[in-house]
C-alpha cells in the first residue's frame, strides 16, 4: 500500500508561481514512476507531468511544457511540481499518482495510487 499526500496549492495571480509537493510512504518510493494529473470542474482528470523512478526521464502535457517542471527526491520520498507562468486555465485540483511501472506514463490506468488532491486557483 502507498499513501500520497499533496501540499502547496493555493490562490495565485496569473503569471505567478507555485510549487506542489507530494509526500509518499508505504512502499519503496524509488522503485516506481510518479505523475501529476489535474481535474477542473466538470472535466475529466488529465495528465500534467510524469517522472521515472530514477528521475532519468520526464514527460509533459503540451499545455504545460516549458512552464512546469517535475522533479523528485528519492531520499525523502517526495515528488515536486514547480509551476511557473501560471494561467487561469491551470485552475484545477492537482493529484499526484504512483505508477505500476518504473518508467514514465501519461496514462491514468497505469497509476495504482492517488493522493487526495490540492486545489490550485489562478486568478486573471
Amino acid at each position: 500500500q502507498v499513501q500520497l499526500v499533496e501540499s502547496g496549492g493555493g490562490l495565485v495571480q496569473a503569471g505567478g508561481s507555485l510549487r506542489l509537493s507530494c509526500a509518499a510512504s508505504g512502499r519503496t518510493f524509488s522503485s516506481y514512476g510518479m505523475g501529476w494529473f489535474r481535474q477542473a470542474p466538470g472535466k475529466e482528470r488529465e495528465f500534467v507531468a510524469t517522472i521515472s523512478a530514477s528521475a532519468g526521464s520526464t514527460y509533459y502535457a503540451d499545455s504545460v511544457k516549458g512552464r512546469f517542471t517535475i522533479s523528485r527526491a528519492n531520499a525523502n520520498n517526495t515528488v515536486y511540481l514547480q509551476m511557473n507562468s501560471l494561467k487561469p486555465e491551470d485552475t484545477a485540483v492537482y493529484y499526484c499518482g504512483a505508477s505500476r511501472i518504473a518508467g514514465i506514463s501519461p496514462y491514468r490506468y497505469q497509476y495504482a495510487y492517488w493522493g487526495q488532491g490540492t486545489q490550485v486557483t489562478v486568478s486573471s
